[in-house]
């Protein structure tokens, strides 16, 4: 991956719909050459795909909390995702070091909406218990690489 890769790549991260001109344009290409680039980025699976990031506000949930999961037993990440998926509420998880097994984000519309969710993961197998951390303000949301 060379400074035109990565340049189109930051492009289409600050725009996904972004045409090819516009994505030549700022890595100093032509609209072809960007779409040959673009093409062989997602072929190789640098790009993994596009997508529609949807404001939560515009949603109605303004509720979030980052929720530390202990599970019983030894389950495989494949497991504890298996488990989590059937909540739409989660919307991230992760396996993590340190004394949890997983730190899951959760989106609600309200506190009870929140406390729902959370006794839904909770309810899962593995699930043994959790912690929470409810957000109070958003410091920085960065597209991510």
């Amino acid at each position: 991956m060379d400074a035109i890769d990565q340049a189109i790549i930051r492009y289409v991260l600050h725009d996904g719909r972004a045409t090819y001109a516009q994505i030549g344009k700022a890595a100093g290409l032509s609209a072809p050459a960007a779409k040959r680039r673009l093409d062989r980025l997602v072929a190789t699976g640098a790009i993994r795909g596009f997508t529609a990031l949807v404001d939560p506000q515009a949603l109605a949930w303004h509720t979030e909390a980052f929720v530390e999961v202990y599970c019983a037993g030894n389950p495989t990440p494949a497991e504890l995702r298996q488990a989590l998926e059937a909540i739409p509420e989660v919307v991230e998880a992760c396996t993590v070091s340190g004394a949890a097994d997983a730190v899951v984000h959760i989106l609600a519309g309200d506190i009870p909406h929140l406390e729902q969710a959370i006794q839904r993961v909770r309810a899962t197998a593995p699930v043994e218990r959790t912690e929470s951390a409810i957000v109070l303000s958003r410091l920085l949301n960065r597209p991510r690489v």
